[in-house]
């Protein structure tokens, strides 16, 4: 049998696969609002035959977008438009779906990437505002410096983070990732490259890691039983001197300690030298180094694009599910090609059912959302 296609449990969740499609930002809300776009989006990937979607970066107030275009659950009419779009997914689909909780810290505030490469927008243009972080130090020598939060601030942070949660259980969301990867503001004070503060919250790795941890209990002070809540993180900096895969062990064992439900691992973004060896699953290693240390799933991220590579992942022992972004986006029916690949069975609506490939006709078991 597949491993590929066996269930995993994360948490309370139970999925009838290990694929994840991992959070894709998508640059196409309006004042943080789900578009159009978000509902033909959603609604692709859910019928992909994945055992769980996570929905992109969503910001859990304003100044957390990573630009003004950016998905968001911060008031009443972000949860209402996210509410609208689920709803049409749900009524045709019945994948697990979850949301990334996010701030964007001092990478906030930027143009799209396709208009001028996704560069800074200053406080002062109206698509802008003045960014968050730990400390005043700007991601590139160029940007605008950041504000950095006092005890004030970052007590509005972790409010904020809850206030989303609470939004995302109203939403009847699957689960949560929280995320402190990839140079955004969670990930900018656990690592010593941007965190230079000397209170409770900079300076030794204890401190640096209060806030995420703050996060974390926060958020399942209020979230029920059975929604699963995990974390996404970089596990390294791949700059000398940041943060690194020791810290991040020592990080994930914390959150283990916790109850947190799964364990994300990606790599990189927080600074411009960071020097990434890039290749066919390069970021494996630290997935498997934490695997080790902890009980909770973890799911590994990172050029795994095809299916035998992907089984192998799990029959090695690297990691209990892969996830998946760009490869999704290039082939929405990857799961389709790896279960036929892979002689396994995969989930697909009724009105699809006839697509199967000659040679394959057990290929698919029915799957339908709310509509039947």
């Amino acid at each position: 049998m597949s491993q590929l296609f066996s269930p995993l449990a994360i948490g309370p969740l139970s999925l009838p696969n290990r694929i994840v499609v991992a959070p894709m930002c998508q640059y196409s809300s309006i004042d943080g609002e789900a578009s159009d776009w978000h509902v033909q989006h959603w609604s692709n990937l859910a019928l992909s035959g994945a055992g769980l979607v996570i929905v992109e970066a969503t910001a859990v107030e304003p100044r957390g977008r990573i630009s003004w275009a950016d998905l968001g659950l911060y008031d009443d009419a972000t949860e209402a438009a996210f509410a609208n779009a689920l709803a049409t997914v749900r009524r045709w689909s019945p994948a697990k779906m979850g949301v990334q909780l996010a701030h964007a810290g001092r990478k906030a505030s930027t143009l799209k990437p396709w208009e001028g490469g996704g560069g800074p927008i200053p406080a002062d243009d109206a698509r802008g505002w003045t960014t968050r972080a730990p400390s005043a130090l700007p991601y590139a020598e160029t940007d605008p410096v950041p504000e950095a939060l006092d005890d004030a601030g970052i007590a509005e942070i972790i409010q904020a983070f809850t206030d989303s949660a609470i939004r995302a259980v109203r939403l009847g969301l699957d689960l949560i990732e929280i995320h402190a990867a990839h140079g955004y503001l969670l990930h900018e004070f656990v690592s010593p490259l941007s965190n230079q503060r000397s209170d409770a919250y900079g300076g030794s790795l204890e401190n640096r890691m209060r806030l995420v941890l703050q996060v974390f209990d926060a958020i399942k002070a209020v979230v029920p039983e059975s929604m699963a809540l995990g974390i996404r993180i970089s596990a390294t900096d791949w700059v000398e001197g940041g943060w690194d895969v020791e810290q991040s062990i020592a990080l994930a064992k914390a959150l283990d300690a916790r109850g947190c439900h799964f364990i994300h691992v990606s790599s990189g973004g927080l600074h411009p030298a960071q020097k990434i060896a890039a290749g066919p699953g390069y970021q494996l290693p630290f997935a498997e180094a934490i695997k080790r240390e902890v009980a909770m799933p973890v799911i590994a991220v990172g050029m795994i694009t095809e299916p035998r590579q992907a089984e192998a992942v799990l029959v090695d022992g690297q990691a209990d599910a892969v996830a998946l972004a760009r490869a999704m986006l290039f082939d929405p029916r990857w799961p389709w090609r790896a279960a036929a690949e892979l002689g396994a069975q995969v989930a697909a609506p009724p009105q699809y059912l006839r697509s199967a490939p000659h040679g394959h006709s057990n290929l698919f078991v029915q799957a339908t959302g709310s509509a039947g």
